[in-house]
Protein backbone atom coordinates (compact mmCIF):
# COMPACT_ATOMS: atom_id res chain seq x y z
CA UNK A 1 0.00 0.00 0.00
CA UNK A 2 0.96 3.48 -1.12
CA UNK A 3 0.07 6.78 0.73
CA UNK A 4 -1.50 9.30 -1.92
CA UNK A 5 0.95 12.28 -1.56
CA UNK A 6 -0.77 15.64 -1.97
CA UNK A 7 1.46 18.26 -0.71
CA UNK A 8 4.81 19.68 -1.94
CA UNK A 9 7.40 17.24 -1.06
CA UNK A 10 11.28 18.10 -0.34
CA UNK A 11 12.75 20.02 -3.58
CA UNK A 12 13.82 17.20 -6.18
CA UNK A 13 17.19 16.55 -5.63
CA UNK A 14 20.03 16.67 -8.38
CA UNK A 15 21.11 13.77 -9.52
CA UNK A 16 24.48 14.70 -11.65
CA UNK A 17 26.96 17.59 -11.01
CA UNK A 18 28.14 20.10 -13.45
CA UNK A 19 31.31 18.64 -13.83
CA UNK A 20 29.40 15.59 -15.41
CA UNK A 21 27.12 17.17 -17.34
CA UNK A 22 29.97 19.80 -18.80
CA UNK A 23 31.92 16.70 -19.84
CA UNK A 24 28.96 14.97 -21.70
CA UNK A 25 28.24 18.34 -23.91
CA UNK A 26 32.29 17.69 -24.91
CA UNK A 27 31.43 13.88 -26.33
CA UNK A 28 32.78 11.97 -23.18
CA UNK A 29 31.34 8.75 -23.41
CA UNK A 30 32.24 7.63 -20.42
CA UNK A 31 30.41 10.82 -18.80
CA UNK A 32 27.28 9.84 -20.59
CA UNK A 33 27.18 6.37 -19.58
CA UNK A 34 27.53 7.66 -16.07
CA UNK A 35 24.68 9.97 -16.51
CA UNK A 36 22.83 7.40 -18.00
CA UNK A 37 23.31 4.99 -14.74
CA UNK A 38 22.66 7.99 -12.40
CA UNK A 39 19.39 9.15 -13.79
CA UNK A 40 18.10 5.95 -15.34
CA UNK A 41 15.84 4.05 -12.41
CA UNK A 42 14.41 7.59 -12.23
CA UNK A 43 13.58 8.29 -15.46
CA UNK A 44 12.10 4.82 -16.22
CA UNK A 45 9.84 5.07 -12.83
CA UNK A 46 8.41 8.99 -14.50
CA UNK A 47 7.90 7.03 -17.87
CA UNK A 48 6.28 4.57 -16.02
CA UNK A 49 3.98 6.21 -13.66
CA UNK A 50 2.83 8.19 -17.14
CA UNK A 51 2.22 5.19 -18.97
CA UNK A 52 1.12 2.31 -16.88
CA UNK A 53 3.05 -0.08 -18.95
CA UNK A 54 6.78 -1.30 -18.48
CA UNK A 55 7.42 -2.38 -21.75
CA UNK A 56 6.32 1.74 -22.97
CA UNK A 57 7.99 3.17 -20.41
CA UNK A 58 11.31 1.33 -21.64
CA UNK A 59 10.81 2.52 -24.77
CA UNK A 60 9.90 5.85 -23.68
CA UNK A 61 12.84 6.15 -21.28
CA UNK A 62 15.31 4.91 -24.35
CA UNK A 63 13.88 7.86 -26.46
CA UNK A 64 14.03 10.66 -23.68
CA UNK A 65 17.88 9.82 -23.62
CA UNK A 66 18.48 10.18 -27.23
CA UNK A 67 16.39 13.24 -27.26
CA UNK A 68 18.63 14.59 -24.06
CA UNK A 69 21.95 13.35 -25.99
CA UNK A 70 20.67 15.57 -29.06
CA UNK A 71 19.91 18.78 -27.25
CA UNK A 72 22.14 18.29 -24.57
CA UNK A 73 24.41 21.03 -25.55
CA UNK A 74 20.82 23.46 -25.29
CA UNK A 75 20.52 23.01 -22.02
CA UNK A 76 21.73 26.50 -20.25
CA UNK A 77 21.95 25.87 -16.52
CA UNK A 78 19.08 28.13 -15.54
CA UNK A 79 16.92 25.05 -13.85
CA UNK A 80 18.84 21.90 -12.12
CA UNK A 81 19.65 19.11 -14.80
CA UNK A 82 16.98 16.81 -13.01
CA UNK A 83 14.23 19.14 -13.69
CA UNK A 84 15.16 19.69 -16.97
CA UNK A 85 15.33 15.94 -17.60
CA UNK A 86 12.18 14.67 -15.95
CA UNK A 87 10.82 17.27 -18.19
CA UNK A 88 11.99 15.75 -21.58
CA UNK A 89 11.09 12.87 -20.11
CA UNK A 90 7.35 13.57 -19.38
CA UNK A 91 6.71 15.06 -22.51
CA UNK A 92 7.84 11.48 -24.17
CA UNK A 93 6.13 9.94 -21.91
CA UNK A 94 2.90 11.94 -22.88
CA UNK A 95 3.43 11.67 -26.68
CA UNK A 96 3.81 8.25 -26.36
CA UNK A 97 0.61 8.02 -24.51
CA UNK A 98 -1.52 9.99 -26.85
CA UNK A 99 0.03 8.53 -29.60
CA UNK A 100 -1.20 4.92 -27.89
CA UNK A 101 -4.37 6.62 -26.80
CA UNK A 102 -5.55 7.59 -30.22
CA UNK A 103 -4.63 3.92 -32.10
CA UNK A 104 -6.84 2.24 -29.10
CA UNK A 105 -9.75 4.65 -29.83
CA UNK A 106 -9.45 4.18 -33.56
CA UNK A 107 -9.58 0.58 -32.91
CA UNK A 108 -12.34 0.44 -30.62
CA UNK A 109 -14.37 2.86 -32.79
CA UNK A 110 -14.54 5.18 -29.83
CA UNK A 111 -13.37 9.33 -29.67
CA UNK A 112 -11.19 10.66 -27.38
CA UNK A 113 -13.70 12.66 -25.64
CA UNK A 114 -15.83 9.52 -24.74
CA UNK A 115 -12.27 7.70 -23.12
CA UNK A 116 -12.27 11.14 -21.07
CA UNK A 117 -15.05 10.86 -19.73
CA UNK A 118 -14.52 10.40 -15.94
CA UNK A 119 -17.68 10.57 -12.81
CA UNK A 120 -17.51 13.25 -10.27
CA UNK A 121 -18.22 12.04 -6.76
CA UNK A 122 -16.64 12.47 -3.19
CA UNK A 123 -14.40 15.11 -1.69
CA UNK A 124 -10.81 16.13 -2.09
CA UNK A 125 -10.07 15.99 1.74
CA UNK A 126 -11.07 12.54 1.93
CA UNK A 127 -8.95 11.38 -0.32
CA UNK A 128 -6.16 13.29 0.44
CA UNK A 129 -4.29 11.08 3.22
CA UNK A 130 -6.25 7.79 2.01
CA UNK A 131 -3.78 4.84 1.03
CA UNK A 132 -4.85 3.36 -2.42
CA UNK A 133 -3.49 0.15 -4.17
CA UNK A 134 -0.65 1.17 -6.13
CA UNK A 135 -1.74 -0.68 -9.15
CA UNK A 136 -4.95 1.41 -8.75
CA UNK A 137 -3.15 4.85 -8.18
CA UNK A 138 -1.13 3.74 -11.55
CA UNK A 139 -4.17 3.26 -13.63
CA UNK A 140 -5.86 6.37 -12.52
CA UNK A 141 -2.75 8.04 -13.73
CA UNK A 142 -2.39 6.56 -16.74
CA UNK A 143 -5.75 7.44 -17.22
CA UNK A 144 -5.61 11.29 -16.59
CA UNK A 145 -5.94 13.69 -19.26
CA UNK A 146 -2.10 14.34 -20.19
CA UNK A 147 -2.26 17.75 -19.03
CA UNK A 148 -3.16 16.76 -15.80
CA UNK A 149 -1.42 13.76 -15.08
CA UNK A 150 2.71 15.71 -16.08
CA UNK A 151 0.69 18.52 -13.79
CA UNK A 152 0.31 16.00 -10.71
CA UNK A 153 3.55 13.60 -11.27
CA UNK A 154 5.63 16.61 -11.46
CA UNK A 155 4.23 18.25 -8.40
CA UNK A 156 3.31 15.19 -6.18
CA UNK A 157 5.52 12.18 -7.32
CA UNK A 158 8.73 14.65 -8.14
CA UNK A 159 8.16 17.38 -5.27
CA UNK A 160 8.25 20.25 -7.92
CA UNK A 161 7.38 23.42 -6.79
CA UNK A 162 4.50 25.26 -8.31
CA UNK A 163 6.63 27.89 -9.53
CA UNK A 164 9.36 25.13 -11.05
CA UNK A 165 6.40 23.76 -12.81
CA UNK A 166 4.77 26.53 -13.91
CA UNK A 167 8.11 27.34 -15.28
CA UNK A 168 8.86 23.56 -17.00
CA UNK A 169 4.68 23.79 -18.58
CA UNK A 170 5.12 27.46 -19.88
CA UNK A 171 2.12 28.69 -17.89
CA UNK A 172 1.53 31.06 -14.87
CA UNK A 173 1.81 29.60 -11.31
CA UNK A 174 -2.13 30.61 -11.12
CA UNK A 175 -2.54 27.89 -13.67
CA UNK A 176 -0.62 25.17 -12.76
CA UNK A 177 -2.28 25.45 -9.03
CA UNK A 178 -5.46 24.81 -11.04
CA UNK A 179 -4.18 21.61 -12.83
CA UNK A 180 -2.64 20.43 -9.96
CA UNK A 181 -6.17 20.83 -8.09
CA UNK A 182 -8.66 19.80 -11.36
CA UNK A 183 -5.71 16.60 -11.81
CA UNK A 184 -5.64 15.36 -7.98
CA UNK A 185 -9.67 16.09 -7.87
CA UNK A 186 -9.99 13.40 -11.28
CA UNK A 187 -7.69 10.80 -9.58
CA UNK A 188 -9.38 10.96 -6.36
CA UNK A 189 -12.76 10.77 -8.12
CA UNK A 190 -11.28 7.63 -10.12
CA UNK A 191 -10.24 5.78 -7.31
CA UNK A 192 -12.59 6.76 -4.65
CA UNK A 193 -16.15 6.82 -6.31
CA UNK A 194 -16.68 3.38 -6.10
CA UNK A 195 -16.02 3.27 -2.81
CA UNK A 196 -18.98 6.02 -2.35
CA UNK A 197 -21.55 4.56 -4.23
Amino acid sequence: MKRLKTTGGPAPRELVSPDLIERCTRGDEAAWRELVEATHRDVYTLCLRILGDPHDASEATQDTYLKVWRNLGGFRGDAMFSTWLYRVATNTAISKHRGRSRRRAREAGVGEEVMEQIPATGSVEAAAGAKVEVARLEDALAALPPMYREAVVMRDVYGLGVDELAAQLGISETAAKVRVHRGRKKLKDMLFSEDDE
